[in-house]
């Protein structure tokens, strides 16, 4: 059985590129802090890559916005393709890019360089190290301690959802864990 799906072409490509621009580049609503009015739910999946953990919550975390819920979704994995499904297939900035390319320019990081929202859906991608140059849980840490800093627990959110990656092994340099130590 053959599926028949058309060929976009260069000019529907084009358009198509020139619509996530625009509304990439859409001035985005600010998070407001408030008290707490309830606690927040923290749904978090983790396991073997490709088994569709990215794309079930990128869809679970949309029916609860459309359903008025607030909702913030993080990806936690070093690949950062959490968000992208809900972004016409880009990935968001992560966390570890902007706050280093921040503190380059001696700049804060503040929660609109880090926090994008699309449908009703915040989303931000904590990444990882550039591949050899560390292990993806120290992404993972440098992350949260990032959203902490910035009042993360005063968002008053009903949902948090995490996406981790749980079949990496910590092999980057610096990293000592899963036999990387043997090798040396």
């Amino acid at each position: 059985m053959s599926l028949d799906i058309p060929k976009l072409t260069d000019d529907a490509m084009g358009a198509h590129h020139a619509r996530l621009r625009d509304e990439a580049s859409a001035p985005m609503d600010e998070i407001e802090a408030r008290p707490p009015t309830k606690k927040t739910q923290i749904i978090a999946i983790y396991g073997k890559g490709g088994i569709g953990k990215s794309f079930t919550l990128a869809n679970l975390s949309h029916m609860m916005a459309e359903d008025g819920k607030r909702v913030l979704l993080i990806g936690c994995d070093p690949k950062s393709d959490t968000t992208s499904l809900l972004f016409g297939g880009k990935a968001c900035p992560t966390i570890i890019e902007t706050s280093t390319r921040k503190k380059l320019a001696g700049e804060e990081v503040k929660i609109g360089d880090v926090c994008y929202k699309r449908d009703g859906v915040f989303a931000m991608e904590l990444g990882g190290p550039e591949v050899g140059r560390g292990c993806g849980g120290r992404g993972i840490i440098h992350g949260f301690e990032l959203l902490e800093k910035l009042g993360f627990h005063d968002w008053d959110f009903d949902y948090v959802l995490l996406d981790f990656l749980g079949d990496v092994s910590a092999a980057g340099s610096g990293c000592r864990s899963r036999g990387t130590w043997r090798r040396r």
